[in-house]
């Protein structure tokens, strides 16, 4: 598999990454050693998860794996911070003990004594980013986080994150923004895009296949196994079953047709070779659907179909968004 460098970093991460949101709920801990392995032999390395998925199941999951079936060097593990809330002094969200709080904590679930890259898993407005930011220092310092990162921030956030960070003698400089991008989803190119090349970050594409909905699976029906069918995922689905996407969902068939491929491969293959991307982090309910996803790794769109897929999922770029550059 392709490894790209990670932004202007020194971090390189295969181009297709494996997410693990479903981890401890759909995903029991045979099925994620299966996928894991499988994931591993193809040669990928980016593996993501977050202190909140499934009560921080997935993390515990992910560390009871690493060595016994992987190497632990020839992964490249991604976390995130920041989403946890509780009723304690420090209340969870970006101030600095909740985050280091919560590394620790990461750490003793994942079993490892470094994270390779730690995300703010979203801007907290209740803390000044000055505070949250010292804290990704000190835990780089510390030699506990080799690579920062924030995810789902907005372009004006990241801009004044990563201007921060450079201003600083000594500070962390963030290396990534992880962000919902598929051809149903493609509002950061109105300004995160913009910020994130300015500044030299990578992006990461979480839901690079529209929620599961670019599959072209429910197009006549809701399948009883998927994600849209359980009672957990069927609003986070459904957020992208409108007239718009059937017509996009459409466009990707035909391309697929064409192509003697799946719309699966030609929605990933979009994603994954968009500008800025680095990698395209797909989560699977099990290696079947997961192996389905690396097969795209050998396609490469032709440039009518990736023009034609451009077009027919365009957005808007209105004042003064249009005149960015």
């Amino acid at each position: 598999m392709e490894q790209r460098h990670l932004g202007h970093s020194g971090l390189r991460v295969s181009r297709i990454g494996l997410g693990t949101m479903t981890w401890g709920q759909d995903t029991d801990a045979d099925e994620a050693a299966s996928q894991l392995v499988a994931f591993a032999d193809l040669g990928g390395t980016l593996v993501d998860t977050a202190d909140v998925y499934n009560d921080g199941e997935a993390e515990r999951i992910l560390g009871s794996l690493l060595d016994d079936l992987v190497p632990r060097q020839d992964v490249v593990l991604a976390t995130k911070a920041v989403a946890r809330r509780d009723e304690g002094p420090f209340g969870g969200g970006a101030s600095r003990g909740a985050l280091l709080t919560a590394l620790d904590g990461s750490l003793r679930r994942l079993g490892v004594d470094h994270i390779d890259l730690w995300q703010l898993h979203a801007w907290d407005p209740a803390v000044h980013v000055e505070e949250t930011l010292a804290a990704v220092d000190a835990a780089v310092t510390s030699g506990k986080v080799r690579y920062a990162g924030v995810s789902n921030y907005n372009g004006w956030q990241l801009a004044t994150a990563a201007t921060i960070q450079k201003a600083k003698p000594f500070g962390a400089p963030l290396v990534s923004t992880q962000m919902e991008y598929s051809l149903l989803e493609r509002g950061l190119e109105r300004e995160v895009g913009p910020a994130a090349t300015h500044h030299g970050i990578g992006l990461l594409a979480w839901a690079p296949l529209g929620r599961g909905v670019l599959t072209g699976k429910y197009r006549a029906a809701t399948p009883a196994d998927s994600r849209g069918a359980s009672t957990h995922f069927a609003p986070y689905v459904d957020h992208h079953r409108t007239e718009r996407a059937a017509r996009i969902v459409q466009a990707v068939v035909t391309a697929a047709d064409g192509l003697a491929t799946s719309p699966l491969s030609v929605a990933l293959a979009w994603v994954r070779d968009r500008p800025g991307v680095a990698s395209a982090v797909v989560g699977a309910r099990d290696t079947g659907q997961l192996l389905g996803s690396l097969v795209s790794e050998e396609l490469a769109l032709p440039a009518a179909i990736r023009a034609a897929l451009d077009d027919v999922s365009d957005i808007e770029l209105g004042y003064p968004e249009a005149r960015l550059g």
